[in-house]
């Protein structure tokens, strides 16, 4: 099969979806690897690279959709990418497409047959194509909120772990998933003061074995989320729900009652967000305000560090994608029929077709 690797185009996006030896890799199962010029500067691997692993180098993203049957990518594509993909061509990457009904209708209106990352579940019913970035985007969210609660920052000005004789920062995180729990460790380890909610109460157990003292861990319902969100210097929002739109936890209105400067890090707004407030940004332009809360909202936040990612992401992906190349769309893998949510002009993931009430 012919597979191309394009340069991402999302802004301030450093990730590539294939490391050179995954170039290797397929060439030695006799596929053609095309990749654009450049593709993987942002993650630290040059051109010379892909090429001594056997890739064909190519000068524009125009070539590599024009002459390859599967493209592989990080980031759903962009508006100026809707007019390169072909009928018939199979698209893999993180599509998300409960977050924006353009994008749907375009995938749907090229024919093509789109796999989406974060709907891909093993046999374990695990997504192991959405944990690896779900473990950076947690992990980095403290970073982040870190950054943006002190003032030059319009933060309240708070050091997260607090000094002796001064309290430590209190965190809210809303959801015990993948990122809930990185955050948390990460939290915990600046030694703030970290309340984990979730609706499962097996998860919650699993949680309270597992975390420090400092981590407590609170059944999520509107009453108690009220109460932390009041209490809470910063928010990060963590709730998935694979391939719908994430459930809105904190409305508008709430704002008001937290804290002037207390921070919020959406890390579910790729997936439409957990606060009905946000809206996605940039890492050229990551934060806004509303009623004195700092909203952090980047959509793609492990792209700021390419490399991490990268080789995190490729890691998981690559068993997945040799597959998809040797078998294509007819392949009977349950993982991959499991990550397939528009083929052909019709969208096949229920979730998706729920979430703009499309026949499914």
């Amino acid at each position: 099969m012919r597979i191309g690797v394009p340069t991402e185009v999302k802004s301030d996006e450093y990730r590539v979806s294939m490391l050179p030896v995954g170039v290797e890799e397929l060439t030695l199962r006799g596929h053609q690897v095309r990749v654009q010029r450049g593709a993987g500067l942002g993650s630290g691997m040059t051109d010379d690279l892909y090429q001594k692993a056997g890739a064909l180098m190519v000068e524009s993203a125009d070539e590599v959709f024009a002459e390859s049957e599967l493209i592989v990518k990080v980031k759903e594509p962009q508006i100026a990418e809707y007019d390169l993909i072909q009928n018939g061509q199979i698209m893999f990457t993180y599509f998300h497409f409960a977050a924006s009904r353009t994008l749907t209708e375009a995938m749907v209106a090229s024919g093509s047959s789109c796999y989406a990352y974060e709907t891909l579940r093993d046999s374990a019913g695990r997504l192991p194509l959405l944990t690896p970035m779900s473990e950076v985007a947690g992990r980095m969210s403290i970073q982040q909120g870190a950054k943006y609660l002190e003032r030059p920052q319009m933060g309240r000005g708070i050091l997260l772990g607090g000094v002796p004789g001064v309290a430590p920062a209190h965190i809210t995180i809303l959801g015990g998933g993948i990122v809930g729990a990185n955050a948390a460790r990460i939290a915990a380890g600046f030694q703030a003061n970290v309340s984990i909610l979730d609706v499962n109460l097996d998860r919650l157990r699993y949680l309270d074995d597992i975390m420090p003292a400092n981590v407590n861990v609170l059944f999520s319902d509107r009453h108690t989320i009220l109460d932390e969100i009041q209490r809470a210097d910063l928010v990060v929002g963590s709730v998935l729900i694979p391939g719908a739109k994430a459930p809105q936890l904190v409305r508008a209105e709430d704002l008001k009652i937290m804290k002037p400067g207390s921070v919020i890090i959406d890390v579910a707004v790729d997936q439409g967000g957990c606060i009905e407030t946000s809206r996605p940004t940039t890492h050229r332009d990551p934060t806004f305000i509303i009623d004195d809360v700092v909203h952090y909202c980047v959509a793609n936040m492990p792209g700021a560090v390419g490399r991490t990612s990268t080789y995190a992401l490729c890691n998981a992906t690559l068993p997945y994608v040799i597959r998809l190349a040797a078998e294509g769309v007819q392949s009977q893998s349950p993982e991959l029929i499991s990550a397939l949510n528009v083929h052909r002009g019709k969208v096949v993931n229920e979730a998706v077709a729920r979430a703009f009430g499309m026949v499914h």
